[in-house]
Parts: structure tokens; C-alpha cells; sequence
């Protein structure tokens, strides 16, 4: 599976996608809450920092140019300095503002949070305030935003709805946009708002209900895979719909179509923040299908991207590069990260794609002990990718003797694959690292003190093309020959 996902991550390209919805200021104001009001029984925020970022379907938009796609925006905005505001900052997210309409008569919806800093350190949200007209959409303004959908979706490539029941999207609107969209053979997809009516999602290519919306439309509380399945199948049939994929946040999504079935789980995850996750889910949808693939692997890409962006704060974007990151690393797991060169060559070319710095460091590491993981935790503080050059037990002979290594190659690569600082270990056969230097060519090269005057293998080269060598600090007293020393003699007083 994982190998298919990095191909889908890599083929998705840049697809045409008009997004359609309320449009909205994110706009979170952080400070430290450290006293409580003389005035009444209320925290005092002295404020640190202000953000503003893209809400709603401005966060669907922005989550899709962050995944490559050019995102063509469509909705209302008031003639206010919010409107200006999340102009400028969906243009600074790469999204294409020509058919947001401006109006004086309603304000651009915003959603103020004010974060309390505890210890300068952990924010938690003490107040949200919205700033919306929720009336419908008068004639003036609906046939304003009917132009800018018609004028757009021939050169579209998909449609995404994104309802929020800000009054954009009515019914006779939204059924007029799902089916012109139809007779000119473009998908669209909705996600849908909070309400127990889904009739004007009629005939769409498919919804994406979280629990509680699924269970709202439904009319019974969607809790696990068999209500989720039970709520799929109403609204797939009821709605006339190619799919329907119900999101059940740390469960993963149900998707139902006209053949598939399925519980699509997702891997557990500290959350931080859930503000956005169903932007970024439905945003990878739309570009994995407009890219060609199935709803299947669609699905799969967004409970990753989902699962990515919770673990952030606030409506935040995934990048095409986290995702095959995160791919990566689910394919890899523990074991994963033990790799041939040539497939390690292969992972560090799209490191260096994204900029990564490639931290190198290489050795026996026989016995493991305190020496060895903090001078592994100081080559992750020199870069954002570890790699550890492991001597095989043939090289390790060469190096230490007969009667070494203690430990064989396979159960040391195993350990230290099983380490966090470490990204990927490699097992060499000479008795130096340096051809392995040569084929890596490393940001940083990594030895211990005390290779200071015996000379680092590699540093000559590494140094030729501007990289640098690290010395780290050893611990003292702590050696793999020491420790093995120690147990000889601890067998020797038991004899």
C-alpha cells in the first residue's frame, strides 16, 4: 500500500480545483495568561503574537495549494478590513481570489480565538468570537456568485463544496452548480453543513460527513463501523451519490460506493488540535481523484493528511513532502529504517528535494550503552536526517578482532533502528566508511571527540564540497570494550 501512496503523492501534479463555499478569517491572538482579573474571576491575556489564516473554505483552498493544486476561489467577502485581510492571505497561500465577490451589505465571517499561553508554553483556547451574516443570499449576490462558478468550472478540472450554512449555499444555488458540473463531466464533491437536510447535495460524486453530521442527516448516532456503514448506505442511496466517505476522526473514515463496502483505519495519533482536520481530509480527496486515482486510495491519503494536520495547531496545510514523509515512515517503521545503499540513496534524494540537512556518523555501536545514545541524540540536534553507517561483523573483525562483534550485524541494525534519533541505518563491509561518505555526501559528518587527533575518515571530502564535521562530547567511562571488559570479569569472580 505504502508504496502506492509515495506513486500518488508524486503523480498528483497541479489540478485545476474551483472551490466554492463560505470563505473566513481564522484569527488567533495569543498571550500569556498568568493572573486572574482584579475587575472579576477572569484570566488577563497580555498579548504575545496575533495570526490570521484562512477559515473555511479558505482553509480548503489554502490545504490545496499547499498539495500542489491551483485552487480557484469562489464566495462572498464584506467590504472590511477582514475582507482584505483574508485576500491577502489566501494569496499568500497560492489560491486564486478573482471570483470572491465583495459586498457592503454582509461582513467577511471571522472567528477570533484568544489562546492562553500557561507557562509560556501550553495554549489552550479560553474564547472564540464569530463575526457572520447567516441570512440566504439575496438575488444581487447569488447571481454574482453564479457568474463567477459558470465563467470558472470549464477550465476546472473538479468542484469542491464547502458548506458551513452561512446562507451561500441554498438549495437552488447548490443544485444549480451539481448539475451543470454533471453535464460537463466534473466531479464534486461537498462537505456538507450541520444539518438534517442533505437534499440539496443531490446527485453530487460525493459528501464527506464527519460523526456528528452523518448522525444529524441520518436521524441516528453514528458511533463505529457498523452505524457509519448503515448512515453510508441512506445517504448513498437516498442521494444518488457515487460515494460517501464518513469521517470518524481517530477511527479513520467509512467509504461506501456502488462497490466498495469499507473501514478505512487510520494510525493513532497524539492530537493536538482537531480545528481543520476535515479541510485538509476533503482537500486531499479532491486531489488525489482529480489527479485519476479511485476513492480508495483517495481515503488512504487523506487519513494521512487528516492525522498530519492534527497534530498541529489550528487550521494549518500539509505540504506533498510531510505526506511522503509520513508514507515513508509508516512503510519503513522500526525495522524499516534498515536499508540496502541503494535504496537508501534513493530516500535521501527526496530529503534533499525538501531541503533536509543529512547528518552521517558511522561505527560498530557492539554493545550499546549511555555513551551511544547521547552521542546518537547529538547528531539529531546537527540536522533533520540521521543516518548510522554500521560496520558488518565481517568489517567489525577486521577492526577489533576475532572475537568481535558481540552483538551480530542484523540485532545491532535492529537496535539501532529502534532508536528515535535515528532515520535510516546502513550495514558496510570495508573496514572505513569512506566510499559509503562518497555515495552519501552528507551536510554534516559526525565522529566522537576522540577521533579529533586521529583524523576523521571522510573529513577531507565532506569538507571539499562545503559540508561540515561534528565532534561530540563523550561520556566518560562508558565504551562498548569497556562494558564488555566488565562482564568478562564479573564471569570470571563467578568461576
Amino acid at each position: 500500500m505504502y508504496e502506492n501512496l509515495l506513486q500518488v503523492v508524486t503523480d498528483i501534479g497541479s489540478p485545476k480545483v474551483l472551490v466554492v463555499g463560505d470563505f473566513m478569517l481564522d484569527v488567533y491572538i495569543y498571550g500569556d495568561a498568568a493572573r486572574i482579573s482584579p475587575e472579576a474571576p477572569v484570566p488577563v491575556l497580555k498579548i504575545a503574537q496575533t495570526e490570521q489564516r484562512c477559515g473555511g473554505a479558505g482553509s480548503v483552498a489554502a490545504d490545496l495549494a499547499a498539495l500542489g493544486a491551483e485552487a480557484y476561489c469562489v464566495g462572498i467577502i464584506g467590504d472590511d478590513q477582514d475582507g482584505e485581510t483574508l485576500k491577502a492571505t489566501l494569496l499568500e497561500a497560492g489560491a486564486d481570489i478573482a471570483g470572491l465577490v465583495k459586498t457592503a451589505t454582509r461582513p467577511t465571517i471571522s472567528k477570533q480565538r484568544l489562546i492562553g499561553l500557561a507557562q509560556h508554553l501550553h495554549r489552550q483556547q479560553l474564547i472564540r468570537m464569530d463575526r457572520e451574516c447567516t441570512k440566504p443570499l439575496c438575488d444581487e449576490l447569488s447571481n454574482a456568485i453564479w457568474d463567477a462558478y459558470r465563467n470558472r468550472l470549464s477550465q476546472m478540472d473538479i468542484v469542491c463544496l464547502q458548506d458551513h450554512d452561512k446562507g451561500l449555499l441554498g438549495l437552488s444555488l447548490c443544485q444549480q452548480m451539481i448539475q451543470l458540473a454533471r453535464q460537463m463531466g466534473r466531479k464534486v464533491l461537498v462537505d456538507p453543513s450541520l444539518t438534517s437536510d442533505y437534499s440539496k447535495y443531490r446527485w453530487a460524486s460525493a459528501i464527506t460527513p464527519n460523526r456528528k453530521e452523518s448522525s444529524a442527516a441520518v436521524g441516528f448516532e453514528v458511533t463505529d463501523a457498523a452505524t457509519a456503514a448503515a448512515a453510508a448506505d441512506a445517504l448513498l442511496n437516498e442521494l444518488q451519490l457515487e460515494a460517501v466517505v464518513v469521517t470518524l476522526d481517530k477511527q479513520g473514515a467509512y467509504l461506501r460506493t456502488r462497490d466498495i463496502s469499507r473501514m478505512m483505519p487510520t494510525r493513532p495519533r497524539n492530537v493536538y488540535d482537531v480545528t481543520g482536520a476535515g479541510d485538509m481530509v476533503l482537500a486531499t480527496l479532491v486531489a488525489t481523484l482529480a489527479a485519476g486515482y479511485d476513492y480508495q486510495t483517495a481515503v488512504q491519503l487523506a487519513n494521512i493528511a487528516g492525522g498530519i494536520e492534527v497534530e498541529k495547531f489550528g487550521t494549518a496545510t500539509v505540504s506533498i513532502d510531510e505526506l511522503a514523509d509520513e508514507i515513508a515512515s509508516q512503510r519503513r517503521g522500526a525495522g524499516g529504517k534498515i536499508c540496502p545503499e541503494d535504496s537508501l540513496l534513493s530516500e535521501l534524494k527526496r530529503h534533499r528535494r525538501q531541503n533536509k540537512t543529512i547528518v552521517f556518523t558511522n561505527g560498530c555501536f557492539d554493545v550499546l550503552h549511555r555513551g551511544h545514545v547521547e552521542y546518537l541524540q547529538f547528531c539529531r540536534r546537527q540536522g533533520d536526517v540521521v543516518v548510522v553507517g554500521l560496520n558488518s561483523d565481517r568489517s567489525v573483525k577486521t577492526i577489533k578482532g576475532p572475537g568481535r562483534s558481540i552483538n551480530n550485524q542484523q540485532d545491532r541494525a535492529a537496535i539501532l533502528a529502534a532508536m528515535e534519533a535515528v532515520d535510516y541505518v546502513t550495514i558496510f563491509d570495508e573496514p572505513t566508511p569512506l566510499d559509503l561518505i562518497r555515495e552519501i555526501r552528507p551536510d554534516v559528518l559526525v565522529k566522537g571527540q576522540d577521533w579529533a587527533e586521529k583524523g576523521v575518515v571522510g573529513r577531507e571530502f565532506v569538507e571539499s564540497y562545503g559540508g561540515k564535521v561534528a565532534l561530540s562530547p563523550l561520556v566518560a567511562g562508558r565504551s562498548s570494550t569497556a562494558t564488555i571488559e566488565k562482564i568478562q570479569s564479573l564471569e570470571v569472580k563467578s568461576c
